[in-house]
C-alpha cells in the first residue's frame, strides 16, 4: 500500500480476518490510551430516522496513528423484512497527517467483535477471579458474540440466560454446547445466580433490577447507547461501582444517563475502564463489591479494531487497493 491508494475492505471478508484475540487487543489498548488522554472520541451524532424506526449516526475519533468514523446505526425490521442484521454500519479510515482517505472496512461483523470485545476486557480486568455462572440477559444476533467473549476471561462451569422473546434462548444454548458448558432459561430473579452478568438489548425500560443482582457481581451493560435507552435499573448503578469505556457518553447517552438524571450517583462517580487497565485505578476491591461496566461503544473500538483489519488486508494481499 502506498500513501496514495485507498484500502477497502468489505464485509464479506472480515470474519476471516479478524479474530476475538485481535479484537481484544486493540480495544484493550484503545482504552488505555484514551484513559491517559493519548486518544479522543469526537461528540456521537445520532438521529432518528423518519422511516423504519431507525437512528442513524456518525462515531468517530483520533489517536496516534488513527483518524477516522463509523457512520451507521440500527434498522430494527431489517431481519424480518429483509433477512439482513439489525445494525449496519462502514468504517472510514484516514491519514491523520494529511486527512486523506486510507481506507473503507465493513462495520458489521466489526462492530459485532468489537463491542464483544470491550464487555470481555471489563471481565478479564473487574470480575472476580473464582467467577463461575455466567448470565446473560438477551439473546440476538450481537449476544452470541458477547457470549464466546466473555467465555474466554473466566473459568465458567455454567451459563444462565433470560431473553424478553425466550424462542431466541436457543441461540444462547448453542453457544454453551460449543463450550461444552450447561446452559438454563431463567427468569429475572434467577440472575442472582450469576457472578458476570452480560446486558445486550435495545431496551427503552429496565429489565434487570437492583434484586436481581448479587454480591460481588461484575455486570457488563452493553445495550444502552442513546438517549431513553435503559436495560437496568438506576438503583442498581447506586450500588455498584461504575465503570465505562468514555464517561460523557456514559452520563449522557449510556446506563449512567438514569442514573445521574435521578441524582442517585454523579459524574464523578464514574470511572474510564482504560484507569484499571494502566494501574491508576485499583478496580475491584473486594470479593463483595458490584462492579458494573457501562458500555456505551466510542468511535475509537471501531477504528482500533478497523486498522487491525486493514493492516492484516494489506499484509496477505486480500484487500483491494484503488489509486487515488
Amino acid at each position: 500500500m502506498t500513501r496514495h491508494e485507498l484500502v477497502i475492505v468489505p464485509e464479506g471478508m472480515i470474519p476471516g480476518l479478524l479474530t476475538r484475540e485481535a479484537s481484544f487487543d486493540a480495544v484493550e489498548k484503545v482504552f488505555a490510551a484514551m484513559a491517559s488522554g493519548e486518544a479522543a472520541n469526537f461528540p456521537v451524532v445520532r438521529e432518528a430516522m423518519p422511516t423504519e424506526d431507525a437512528l442513524y449516526g456518525f462515531k468517530g475519533g483520533v489517536a496516534p496513528g488513527i483518524l477516522g468514523l463509523k457512520a451507521g446505526g440500527y434498522w430494527p425490521h431489517n431481519l424480518e423484512r429483509r433477512g439482513l442484521i439489525n445494525h449496519q454500519s462502514t468504517v472510514f479510515l484516514f491519514d491523520p497527517e494529511t486527512g486523506r482517505v486510507k481506507a473503507l472496512v465493513g462495520g458489521n461483523y466489526l462492530t459485532a467483535l468489537r463491542t464483544a470485545a470491550a464487555s470481555s476486557v471489563s471481565i478479564r480486568h473487574l470480575a472476580r477471579e473464582d467467577a463461575k455462572v455466567l448470565g446473560m440477559v438477551g439473546a440476538g444476533h450481537q449476544a452470541t458474540f458477547q457470549m464466546r467473549a466473555a467465555l474466554e476471561q473466566r473459568d465458567f462451569e455454567k451459563v444462565i440466560g433470560w431473553n424478553l422473546h425466550p424462542e431466541m434462548l436457543p441461540n444462547l444454548q448453542k453457544v454453551a454446547d460449543e463450550a461444552g458448558l450447561p446452559f438454563e432459561a431463567v427468569e429475572l430473579p434467577g440472575l442472582r445466580e450469576a457472578d458476570v452478568i452480560i446486558t445486550i438489548t435495545s431496551s427503552f425500560s429496565p429489565t434487570l433490577m437492583a434484586d436481581h443482582v448479587s454480591p460481588g457481581t461484575h455486570l457488563a451493560c452493553m445495550g444502552t447507547d442513546t438517549k431513553g435507552k435503559q436495560e437496568v435499573e438506576a438503583a442498581l448503578l447506586a450500588r455498584a461501582t461504575v465503570f465505562t469505556d468514555e464517561v460523557a457518553q456514559s452520563v449522557t447517552i449510556g446506563e449512567a444517563q438514569h442514573a445521574v438524571a435521578a441524582g442517585l450517583i454523579a459524574e464523578g462517580d464514574v470511572t474510564p475502564v482504560g484507569a484499571v487497565i494502566n494501574g491508576t485505578h485499583p478496580g475491584r476491591t473486594s470479593a463483595e463489591e458490584i462492579t458494573l461496566f457501562d458500555g456505551t461503544g466510542v468511535g475509537l473500538q471501531d477504528l482500533a479494531v478497523a486498522a487491525s483489519i486493514v493492516e492484516t488486508a494489506v499484509a496477505d494481499g486480500t484487500a483491494t487497493l484503488v489509486p487515488l
